[in-house]
């Protein structure tokens, strides 16, 4: 067993290398929780300068020269502002602060430097929360902040060998004592809005669908199974599972190889989307989305939705292709509610010019296509629905495959996909089918979003995952609109009936995992995860005005005005404050009496440099001083001997009071405290 002889190194140490190690540890728990949002360099080089700090501890070695220290801070600067183009802004920050952290423990020569990292660390741990604030993170924020205060107490000991298992649980108690105070404030405090104002360094996410579209694209989320979108039904029978397209980014525009969406109207101006007719009677679908953070301003809803979507401290507005936006990127877990239209009919009225924009094709790209759509248009006159027929009809029969894997497509994509390849995922089908229909004269345009989804039987939410992320194609005939046609289903038609995804090629760990675990076990553990991950969302992310005011109204404090609220909340804190105080006293006098006058002593004599002073008895305090200071101690040592004799020396019944030597401890000539 390795552990044993490494506690046992462990304790042989010098303190200043101990301290120095839980320093380290503290710091590299800090980094956890933002490794998923840093760079690799930045990680490792982190992770790196730690490492190297540890190993400088353990074989008690000195620290490196300050030329080496300032050339790698010039590195972590440049490294810096190259990837992120600025030292500003949260991600810039954020990896700047983490490395500065790492690069300050390397020059850790005084209790004053170990303050700087701890400031550092806790300063860093709050910068985790702009980027996510997931039940996991918040564990791992926990966890760091832990360390951190047992670091903390550590470095407030000067003396002594304190075990951490014993440091730990000081900084545990320090936690818990906090928790009533936290558990309030955040009940009872004015809920702000989230940090929207903070400069964002670009608004792409790390994961989800995008405002354009290169294909191959979205086949890189199918391998993704982290969750996109919660969705809660009404009452009433949910929607079949073919019957769920969640609407995201409209893609106009082609190149050739890409499409990108149609530029954002300026905040200021006005967008209207077409109106939407119900297409059967009765009322709409109700429906609640809980939308993981994907840093872009549209939000996820069903196909239709024509009103927009309610939710709190936001404002949304359309986009004028059937979508609704928000003022700001969204970069924390939004709830929100609306209602859709499942059978619908919408955008009749689209003029001339919109027409021909939709009609658009690169000059001299996919010549086949073109040459395609053109004989389709021949053969089928003004009948646009049999010319669209007649294309569904050849992608069911003509031996085209629906794969994740289906090679590399040349520039001329569609040409690649009809006549050469014929294998694809959904956004090589769609982008096919489209630029089709474009060379046919028909208007057309792609959609991305998500299709499909699950439903967990812990707690009978819809879960839409990234690998349900999907791209289908709308089109546009007079009299009738934009009509959803969805060419994938017509090659591959149980993913959209049956929902049945395709699987990411297994690899070593996944394989390993299979044979190891039950997979019934593992997704019913998943399933447990994601509906205690909604939760956390229910009762802390979505906590916002709207849900503190019901709450207020639940216990009949609607009225109170702000100023007695904060009056309130000011005398529940100061009661828990004495209460904690009245707490303390009563352990401090619930102690021995002398042993109270001993510390005292203890603590004069440790101010006066007497390091041992804490762990010595009456006689070893004596003797020490005689050592120091020599007669000019006599009189404390005096006064330590007479301690001893009343604490051992046999008495009658009653113990002689301790009142005088409590008087003449005040009359003691003791060493004169160090100036710092």
């Amino acid at each position: 067993m390795p552990f044993p002889p490494l506690l046992t190194a462990l304790h042989t140490l010098p303190r200043s290398a101990r301290d120095s190690l839980l320093v380290v540890l503290a710091a590299a728990l800090v980094l956890l929780p933002q490794l998923p949002h840093l760079p690799l360099w930045a990680s490792a080089i982190t992770a790196g300068l730690l490492l190297w700090r540890a190993l400088l501890a353990w074989r008690v070695e000195p620290l490196p020269k300050a030329w080496l220290k300032a050339l790698i801070l010039l590195c972590v600067v440049a490294l810096t502002a190259t990837q992120f183009k600025t030292i500003f802004g949260p991600a810039a920050g954020a990896a700047l602060i983490v490395q500065l952290l790492a690069l300050k423990t390397l020059e850790m020569h005084a209790r004053r430097d170990a303050m700087v990292v701890f400031f550092l660390g806790f300063f860093s741990l709050i910068t985790v929360f702009i980027e996510s604030q997931s039940l996991v993170t918040t564990a791992l924020v926990l966890l760091a902040l832990w360390w951190l205060l047992a670091a903390l107490i550590n470095a407030h000991r000067p003396v002594g060998q304190p075990r951490w298992r014993e440091l730990l649980r000081q900084a545990a108690s320090l936690l818990l004592w906090g928790l009533p105070l936290m558990v309030v404030l955040f009940v009872f405090f004015p809920r702000l809005p989230p940090l929207w104002g903070l400069p964002t360094d670009g608004l792409q996410g790390t994961t989800g669908l995008s405002e354009d579209m290169q294909v191959g694209q979205v086949a890189s989320l199918a391998q993704d199974s982290s969750v996109a979108l919660r969705v809660r039904f009404g009452d009433g029978v949910p929607p079949a599972q073919q019957q769920l397209y969640f609407r995201g980014p409209v893609l106009s525009h082609f190149d050739g190889r890409n499409w990108t969406a149609t530029p954002f109207t300026p905040w200021g101006r006005q967008a209207n989307n077409p109106p939407v007719e119900a297409l059967e009677p009765g009322p709409g679908l109700e429906y609640e989305v809980t939308l993981e953070p994907h840093r872009q301003r549209w939000l996820l809803t069903l196909e239709a939705t024509p009103q927009p979507p309610v939710l709190a401290q936001r404002s949304v507005r359309p986009s004028g292709q059937a979508q609704w936006m928000s003022p700001q990127p969204i970069t924390e877990v939004l709830r929100y509610q609306a209602q859709a239209i499942l059978r619908f009919r919408y955008g009749e009225q689209l003029t001339a010019q919109e027409q021909a924009q939709l009609r658009q094709l690169p000059a001299g790209s996919n010549p086949r296509t073109l040459a395609m759509g053109q004989q389709l248009r021949q053969a089928h006159g003004q009948d646009d629905q049999a010319l669209i027929a007649a294309a569904l009809k050849h992608l069911r029969t003509g031996g085209y495959t629906y794969t994740l894997t289906p090679g590399v497509y040349p520039s001329d994509t569609a040409d690649a996909f009809w006549f050469d390849i014929q294998r694809g995922f959904c956004e090589h089908i769609a982008s096919a089918f489209a630029v089709l229909m474009r060379s046919a004269g028909i208007p057309a345009r792609i959609v991305t979003g998500y299709q499909g989804g699950e439903r967990n039987a812990v707690d009978g939410l819809w879960t839409v995952r990234q690998s349900d992320a999907h791209a289908w194609t709308e089109v546009w005939l007079p009299g009738q609109g934009w009509l959803r046609i969805d060419p994938t289903a017509a090659v591959a038609p149980d993913r959209i009936e049956l929902l049945q995804r395709l699987a990411p090629p297994p690899t070593l760990f996944s394989g390993t995992v299979g044979r190891m675990f039950n997979p019934n076990m593992l997704q019913q553990l998943r399933a447990n995860w994601e509906a205690l991950n909604q939760r956390w969302n229910d009762w802390v992310l979505s906590y916002n005005s709207t849900q503190q005011s019901q709450l207020f109204n639940h216990w009949n404090l609607s009225d109170w005005s702000s100023t007695r609220l904060a009056l309130g909340l000011g005398g529940f804190v100061g009661g828990l404050l004495a209460l904690a105080g009245a707490w303390r006293w009563h352990r401090w006098h619930q102690r021995d009496p002398w042993l109270r006058l001993l510390d005292q002593a203890r603590r004069r004599l440790l101010a006066a440099g007497l390091a041992d002073a804490p762990w010595l008895g009456p006689r070893q305090l004596a003797q020490a001083l005689q050592n120091q200071w020599g007669p000019s101690s006599q009189s404390a040592q005096d006064w330590l001997l007479a301690m001893e004799q009343w604490r051992y020396a046999s008495h009658s019944s009653p113990r002689p009071s301790l009142q005088p030597l409590r008087r003449n401890f005040r009359a003691v000539h003791w060493p004169p405290a160090l100036k710092k």
